[in-house]
């Protein structure tokens, strides 16, 4: 959520933020004029109220001098009934403008390359050499299911599209790179490890971003009023909900595996083959609670323990700049790390890491104080994949696949399988 002060303050610098990354500009005159209506209404009721406490000071000194108050009393109930009657409507002006906030997407770091969407999205780095092929590369769907390691018909047949049953050594490679990406985050970067649940309440939701806007989107229980988590960054962020940390221990940073659960309603038609875009896929999460002035070095330091998974095996990848109007909802800014796909000539998504500034910590209510005697105010958050399991299960499939079908396991994934060095039929 925007500072309601800035918008107040800086409506044309909001609403130039709002255009560049394609949002809708108009909700900064909404806010505005419902914000107004507010403040009018509670300029009107604490000169009331002021009113109200002196002339009830006045009445107890009329009852001690014996005195008749019969008229003043009066004129303040029609006082405290007008008191309610604007308190009301002060509540509805601020419901209003809360609603109104919620559905503004966080302003582009100045940083942020200007355009309409990923086509402007800027390259920052590549890393490690793409296989070269003296056969015609297969694809990871065709590889799995050569393998028996991939079965879609099965998933198909217990849920439907867009779903997997992993197999034999394609479950333990699944469960290995699990192991293997938490073991490197906790024990090389830092980070402490939690596992949280995946079904969250509508406040989880709203706090990071996903509700109201992207409600489609997500997989709702039908009497309960919870969701299933798109992205462990909806439960690890709030982990610390409407708390207050201290300065001194941060930054905090977490990792988390979960399985993730989306609808890919907008994505009718896309990636229908294999493991790329599923309802229900692995992820290992990293979050970090961090200082203000220190956030986006913390956020190149979370790209880079991303982009570190990658590099231990052997992958080649890229890292992208999202351009504004390419950004997420909650993001100021967004770094993309895309792996190479040999089938596909090109590089895929497997990682984003974000820097929300104070965007989800004004929603969902987490503050720090920089010392024990200082003002609370509001943190900066920021998450990123460490990685997309499955996404890297495919990678793995395609870049060290062989001419007669098999794939070569990485050398830092061996020991979590007993040794195996190979995907074989």
């Amino acid at each position: 959520m925007l500072d309601s002060k800035l918008i107040r303050n800086n409506p044309e610098s909001v609403k130039k933020g709002l255009k560049v990354r394609q949002g809708d500009s108009s909700l900064v005159d909404k806010f505005l004029a419902v914000d107004e209506e507010w403040r009018k209404v509670t300029i009107e009721v604490e000169e009331l109220q002021a009113k109200r406490n002196k002339v009830s000071d006045e009445i107890a000194e009329m009852k001690k001098n014996k005195q008749d108050a019969s008229r003043i009393i009066t004129q303040m109930k029609e006082v405290s009934a007008r008191i309610k009657e604007l308190t009301d409507k002060q509540k509805e002006s601020e419901t209003a403008a809360q609603k109104i906030a919620l559905e503004m997407p966080n302003l582009p770091h100045l940083s942020v390359p200007e355009g309409m969407d990923s086509r402007d999205n800027r390259e920052v780095r590549t890393h490690g050499k793409k296989p070269s092929f003296k056969f015609q590369p297969k694809a990871h769907d065709e590889l799995g299911r050569n393998l028996g390691i991939l079965n879609f018909e099965q998933a198909a047949k217990i849920s439907g599209a867009r779903f997997v049953v992993y197999h034999g050594l394609g479950a333990q490679l699944e469960r290995a790179l699990i192991n293997f990406m938490l073991d490197l985050h906790t024990k090389e970067h830092g980070y402490q490890e939690v596992m949280t649940p995946v079904l969250v309440n509508a406040k989880s939701m709203t706090g990071t971003g996903q509700l109201p806007k992207f409600e489609e989107d997500l997989f709702a229980t039908r009497d309960d009023n919870f969701y299933l988590i798109p992205t462990a960054e909806v439960s690890v962020t709030n982990l610390h909900a409407d708390e207050i940390l201290e300065g001194e221990k941060l930054p905090v940073k977490y990792a988390c595996y979960s399985p993730c659960f989306r609808r890919e309603a907008g994505s009718y038609g896309k990636d229908v083959k294999g493991i790329i875009r599923q309802h229900q896929f692995n992820k290992v999460e990293l979050v970090k609670f961090v200082q203000p002035d220190k956030s986006y070095d913390e956020l190149e330091k979370l790209t880079k323990d991303a982009e570190s998974v990658l590099q231990k095996l052997g992958l080649a990848y890229r890292v992208v700049e999202l351009s504004t109007g390419d950004l997420g909802f909650s993001s100021a800014k967004t770094y993309d790390i895309e792996v190479w796909f040999p089938s596909e000539n090109q590089y895929r998504e497997i990682s984003s890491c974000s820097n929300f500034e104070s965007f989800q910590a004004r929603r969902a209510g987490i503050r720090f104080r920089s010392n024990p005697k200082a003002k609370p105010e509001f943190i900066h958050t920021l998450n990123g994949s460490g990685l997309a399991v499955g996404r890297t299960f495919a990678a793995i499939l395609e870049n060290f696949q062989l001419e007669d079908g098999s794939v070569e396991i990485p050398k830092v994934l061996q020991p979590y399988l007993g040794g195996q060095k190979k995907l074989e039929a």
